[in-house]
């Protein structure tokens, strides 16, 4: 018997989003809910298509998986060692160039 995994990854913009949906069509959230739209609101800093499109052009990059990628989205780090951060417990590590290519990606998204 195999058990498929069918957890999907979705950045904060994307949960924002389907939370806001949500509200509108139900008039009211449920506690967890509430707790989680505010999260979002408050730290989601990408519109949901920037945060897809920057996604994409993260998973390209060489030892950038899809999860590391949505996190990269979320977090937007702004220094080499936000980026060495997001990458401390893998087993491979991240060249310097690769987290150039993370940091010029973020900035191409993402302008104060």
């Amino acid at each position: 018997m195999t058990t498929e995994n069918t957890a999907q990854l979705l950045s904060l913009a994307e949960v924002k989003n389907i939370l806001v949906k949500v509200e509108k069509e139900r008039k009211e959230l449920l506690y967890e809910q509430r707790i989680a739209l505010e999260h979002a609101q408050r730290f989601a800093r990408l519109p949901a298509a920037k945060s897809k499109s920057l996604i994409d052009e993260l998973k390209k990059l060489d030892g950038v998986d899809i999860s590391q990628a949505y996190k990269i989205a979320d977090i937007l780090p702004e220094t080499e060692d936000d980026v060495r951060t997001l990458f401390a417990k893998e087993r491979v590590s991240i060249s310097k160039e690769t987290i150039k290519e993370i940091l010029d990606l973020v900035v191409k998204y993402y302008v104060k």
